[in-house]
């Protein structure tokens, strides 16, 4: 048998990849897919694609952004996710997401999303201070020196721009996005789209 799997395109700095990725082990679980996880910059992918963050986007219509809340907090309640938000909000996550790509080629990847999601959306750290990141990758037991340090690292950066500016190509325009194979869903109301087409596929 063929292992399913699926992409998922995230960026640390938005709320809804931290309620997406709470719940893909259910949806994986569900359909016997794996989930392949693809750091991109959302502040990028907005410049490239022209598109805005939604406290932007609706700021002249306050009935749709106060929808838009209150699907997330519907959203929050109906899987039971300890979400508290950021009082630093909004945090600028370049430094986070190449630490993303930074982990993958430390071979610390998973442990490292895990530590950053909770830092930032359950425990209320402030992620754009880079003591305050290294603290919390050393509470993780990973190493936080070695991985600020591969931050810098030329590679790494062009490795996060390629994930960008391909999202973009594909049609990405946000977080979360997923691929099921060249099949794109965006946002965490799409999962159970995206789970029908792990089924059929």
């Amino acid at each position: 048998m063929v292992s399913k799997s699926f992409e998922f395109l995230f960026d640390f700095g938005g709320p809804n990849s931290y309620l997406a990725h709470k719940v893909l082990p259910e949806l994986c679980n569900a359909t016997g897919a794996t989930a392949t996880y693809v750091p991109i910059l959302l502040g990028g992918l907005f410049k490239i694609t022209n598109n805005q963050a939604p406290m932007m986007r609706y700021a002249e219509t306050p009935a749709k952004r106060d929808y838009e809340m209150l699907e997330f907090n519907r959203f929050v309640t109906a899987h039971n996710i300890p979400f508290k938000m950021n009082p630093h909000f909004p945090i600028n996550s370049l430094y986070l997401m190449r630490g993303a790509v930074a982990a993958q080629h430390l071979g610390c990847f998973m442990p490292y999303v895990e530590a950053v999601m909770a830092a930032m959306w359950e425990h209320g750290a402030n992620m754009g201070d880079a003591a305050v990141v290294k603290d919390v990758l050393d509470a993780a037991g990973l190493d936080g020196a070695a991985l600020l340090a591969k931050v810098e690292d030329s590679e790494v950066k062009a490795e996060l721009l390629a994930n960008t500016e391909k999202a973009a190509a594909r049609g990405a325009f946000g977080v979360p996005t997923f691929f099921v194979g060249n099949e794109i869903f965006w946002g965490k109301e799409r999962l159970g789209q995206v789970a029908e087409a792990l089924r059929k596929g």
